[in-house]
């Protein structure tokens, strides 16, 4: 069997060996839109994280027998296209739970306690300059007690829950699909959320409910030190109107993910002016090094039960 990845790069450096044993595996790094029909000519399988197989391209690819998406989403994928020519789509699901929660907590903890300014006042020599041992100037605030409100309680929100709770923080949250339901914790509408809770985080997926779900209405709801973490998909919230209320409002933004990425060069988020309210990181929450290694093993199971089927 002929195995392509198109896009390897998107998964770190991610031991791929295991795959040859299923035939003659062609590694490419990265794939452009006008590579992608070569590189899947006379593939019987082709794994892909965010190159777009859509119908013209699916119906020049008579051999085509399956394709493995490396992620959770099937957006890039013509599922309806695949189905009508007999293509078989299998992607991963609840591989990066532990890795997506462990990411916002520890963008919930750096806002918390300004690590960042505190990491650059030490490193700079400003630290060396001081005539006392300490030095305070704002952050510093423990979990311990804070409300935190959780958007999209799914796995994720629930894992994310639990570890919030543990650090002492009072838990509720809002269901954008109105499906998970959980007694555990108290649901609110979005607006009670956001009105009440000093922490927001969201794990949501992107669909016609959430787009554009946190635009400057809900940004104005926010109480003084709230902070906000997207950690769900780009497009759930508005950056430009982020970017602005920053400006002007003492509130925290975080995000791992953009609307379009990578990141334009004149982001909104890039204004020097609000850089002291605002972390990002490139797409990586759901990357840490076990959810990786759960994501590959996944893959190679999607691969074996295929081929045993036949």
């Amino acid at each position: 069997m002929k195995i392509v990845i198109l896009d390897a790069k998107t998964l770190g450096k991610s031991d791929l060996s295991p795959i040859k044993e299923f035939g003659d595996f062609i590694i490419y790094q990265t794939t452009s839109p006008d590579q992608t029909l070569q590189r899947c000519q006379d593939a019987d399988i082709v794994l892909t994280n965010k190159v777009v197989l859509d119908a013209p391209i699916l119906s020049q690819l008579p051999k085509l027998k399956l394709i493995c998406v490396t992620a959770t989403g099937t957006n890039i994928i013509d599922l309806e296209a695949a189905h009508n020519l007999g293509i078989v789509v299998k992607n991963v699901a609840g591989y990066s739970t532990n890795s997506v929660a462990q990411h916002t907590l520890t963008m919930a903890l750096n806002l918390l306690s300004k690590i960042n300014y505190y990491d650059h006042y030490c490193k700079s020599g400003e630290w060396c300059k001081s005539d006392i041992f300490v030095h305070i100037n704002g952050g510093l605030y423990e979990l311990d007690g804070k409300k935190w409100g959780i958007i999209g309680f799914g796995t994720i929100g629930k894992k994310v829950a639990s570890l919030a709770e543990a650090f002492g923080s009072q838990i509720s949250y809002t269901s954008t699909s109105g499906k998970n339901s959980d007694n555990t914790y108290p649901q609110k509408p979005l607006e009670t959320l956001l009105r009440e809770s000093d922490i927001i985080s969201i794990h949501a997926p992107l669909n016609e409910t959430t787009k554009n779900l946190i635009t400057q209405k809900e940004l104005a709801l926010l109480k003084e030190n709230a902070i906000l973490i997207n950690v769900g998909r780009g497009g759930i919230v508005n950056e430009e109107d982020v970017a602005k209320i920053l400006e002007s409002k003492n509130i925290f933004f975080g995000a791992d993910v953009l609307e379009i990425e990578p990141m334009k060069a004149n982001h909104p988020f890039l204004n020097p002016n609000i850089q002291d309210k605002i972390i990002l990181t490139p797409h990586i929450a759901w990357a840490y090094e076990n959810a990786r290694k759960k994501l590959l093993e996944m893959i190679i199971e999607n691969i074996k039960s295929f081929i045993l089927q036949k």
